[in-house]
């Protein structure tokens, strides 16, 4: 059997959003800034696209950016957020410690361009406090970014209130939503959120399209020189075929958000339950403000790299956290957040399901896990050395 099992990296590409591409790789090949027919036809439907997203969010279509990718719009919406900050004499910014690198590596930036950050710790259940976020905050504060769901363990932070006490004092709050967008309720009035990213490719569009949204009065700058597109702040003709593929697959999303919420999460459920069964392996995140298809487990005693191999033998995509730092031998930087020792969160596995995945498939994981863990273990010198200061777990 084949599983793929990796879906917080990327999604398929579904039908729908493909039957949506297709015309604008053949008869709406126009570029949209053109006034002649054929401009004018992509410019509709790069308009009715923009429509499509805004709605979605309950947005504006004007607060609508479209973009390559949700790294993108992360450094767009900080860098602009830092910008507008130092214009008012504010440049201090609060995010927390379980952000993707696309969040970090640009606040990184920021501090050696004289800003200062601080970063909330996310206590054992990767959820920010809002009491230690009130008291973070200074006269000086610009932005809060914090993330809406976590891309390695699930959580879900408190976004709405954690927007209003940021509208409260006056500051700028982004998220980055794209673990979120297209798989649970995202309202960015409900949510009082000034700014906001996603990435088409974890809800089914393809790679390479993202938006960023910005709430009507934040005054941009450009972020890309080059040309008008996109109200003269991103230069550079529009992708529309990705830009078409996203719209209608967030939108089939959207519809379906319900429906698919209920099938992925009991699918998740069973995941959790079977492999809590594997001795000495522990469930990461909070258990009940969670996506519905991410499911992070460690297991001690194993090296996560070798446990992915020998899934991936066994016909089973998965991994063993974030795709955009599978080439670091380092644990992840969440895993370490939540205060787990490295030897443990060395041993990690992140499976993420999505609608496209049925309860066989969930079966089969369970199925080949346990078993490839005791294996691992078997030739591990680590588990070795564990059995001598306790009892096998696996004899009775």
């Amino acid at each position: 059997m084949f599983v793929y099992a990796d879906n917080a990296a990327t999604t398929a590409v579904s039908k729908t959003a493909l039957d949506a591409m297709l015309p604008a790789l053949g008869e709406l090949y126009g570029n949209p800034s053109s006034l002649h027919q054929k401009g004018r036809e992509a410019n509709l439907a790069l308009i009715a696209a923009r429509e499509t997203v805004a709605k979605c969010l309950n947005a504006q279509p004007r607060e609508i950016y479209f973009t390559g990718c949700g790294t993108e719009s992360d450094n767009w919406a900080i860098t602009e957020g830092a910008r507008l900050g130092a214009a008012a004499g504010k440049r201090h910014i609060i995010s927390d410690t379980i952000e993707h690198h696309a969040v970090l590596h640009t606040l990184t930036k920021l501090e050696k361009e004289g800003f200062e950050v601080t970063y909330l710790p996310v206590h054992e259940n990767g959820l920010v406090r809002l009491e230690e976020l009130a008291a973070a905050i200074r006269p000086d504060t610009c932005l809060v970014t914090i993330m809406y769901a976590n891309n390695e363990i699930g959580t879900l932070q408190p976004i709405r209130e954690i927007g209003a006490l940021c509208r409260e004092r006056g500051i700028l709050f982004h998220t980055d939503a794209v673990q979120a967008v297209g798989h649970v309720s995202v309202d960015v009035v409900r949510d009082n959120i000034d700014m906001l990213s996603l990435s088409g490719h974890k809800f089914h569009a393809p790679k390479g399209v993202g938006a960023m949204y910005c709430r009507k009065g934040i005054k941009l700058k450009n972020f890309i020189e080059g040309g008008a597109q996109e109200r003269g702040l991103r230069g550079g003709t529009e992708a529309i075929p990705g830009i078409l593929a996203m719209a209608a697959a967030l939108k089939e999303s959207c519809e379906h958000l319900e429906e698919n919420a209920e099938k992925v999460t009991a699918m998740r459920d069973k995941l959790i339950e079977g492999l809590s069964r594997i001795p000495c392996s522990r469930c990461n995140g909070d258990p009940d403000h969670k996506v519905p298809g991410i499911v992070s487990f460690c297991f001690e005693g194993i090296e996560g790299e070798s446990l992915l191999l020998r899934l991936d033998m066994a016909g089973i995509c998965a991994s063993s956290g974030s795709a955009c730092t599978s080439g670091s031998l380092d644990p992840s930087h969440v895993l370490l957040a939540l205060g787990m020792p490295h030897e443990i969160a060395h041993g990690s596995l992140r499976l993420s399901l999505c609608e496209y995945n049925t309860m066989e498939e969930v079966d089969y994981i369970l199925e080949q896990v346990p078993q490839v863990v005791r294996e691992l273990r078997e030739m591990s010198p680590v588990w070795m050395h564990m059995l001598e200061t306790m009892p096998d777990p696996y004899k009775n």
